[in-house]
């Protein structure tokens, strides 16, 4: 699959949404997948939305130059396994930050930012973390042009086996909890990684939950409790409009 339009909206430059994997059938079916949940958050930003499916061989992606900004989805994929069409994506990440194009990852695409400019990604030692959480905003957030506006402590919505054990040289870490140190960091001005879910609603993540009962047993939680404390998340959400904003902003420079 190539790049296919998901909305118009008045703008010079498209923010390219970039496909790491799908969502389950059962939750695509009645929810939509992610980059549908991640389009609906940069629409509200005011910004034009096309979608690249990584995992199709043999289709670049477009440009930096024809891109107001880059978004990374999850995916059900490890960063660990290293996978070829994982891996391809490097070099034109590296390229992105280079160039300063504003650049968000979420969940996985927050761990395969970090593996391309040289953190380290591997299983969390505790498991699972799973549902409803809330996250700690350092004080080197307070001045972050996307994470500034969020309050000190936020509700966020997560689902991880892996996540980023090391940080790659030179980023500012900006928010995390006691589970997960590294729920957000920043790397130059304009590349951020946030290992919470802001396009989940509580709808998606309970979805998530259905039928995971004996594999989160046996990894010491509780489906019946995580359900319990579902919740949506508004200020997580919020990131996607903003970046949307910053990213316009910086298009309409070039």
């Amino acid at each position: 699959m190539g790049v296919s339009t998901i909305g118009r909206m008045p703008t010079a430059l498209p923010i390219l949404i970039v496909r790491t994997g799908r969502t389950h059938d059962h939750i695509r079916e009645r929810l939509g997948d992610f980059d549908d949940w991640i389009a609906t958050g940069l629409r509200a930003g005011g910004a034009e939305v096309r979608v690249h499916d990584a995992t199709a061989s043999g289709t670049p992606p477009p440009a930096h130059n024809a891109l107001a900004g880059i978004v990374l989805t999850g995916s059900h994929a490890m960063v660990s396994d290293h996978e070829p069409w994982s891996e391809a994506l490097v070099p034109w990440l590296q390229q992105a930050v280079a160039l300063q194009t504003p650049l968000l990852g979420i969940c996985y695409g927050h761990q395969l930012l970090a593996h391309a400019l040289g953190g380290v990604v591997a299983h969390h030692p505790e498991g699972v973390e799973i549902g409803t959480v809330r996250v700690q905003r350092h004080a080197s957030a307070q001045t972050d042009p996307l994470l500034g506006a969020l309050p000190d402590t936020f509700d966020a919505q997560t689902t991880h086996w892996q996540s980023v054990r090391q940080l790659p040289p030179g980023a500012v870490l900006l928010a995390g909890n006691a589970f997960e140190p590294h729920h957000a960091f920043r790397v130059g001005p304009s590349a951020w990684g946030v290992q919470f879910h802001p396009e989940f609603s509580a709808a998606a993540l309970g979805a998530y939950l259905d039928g995971l009962d004996t594999a989160l047993a046996r990894a010491g939680r509780d489906a019946v409790q995580i359900r319990a404390g579902l919740k949506d998340t508004p200020e997580a959400a919020s990131v996607l409009p903003v970046f949307a904003r910053l990213a316009l902003r910086a298009g309409l420079g070039r």
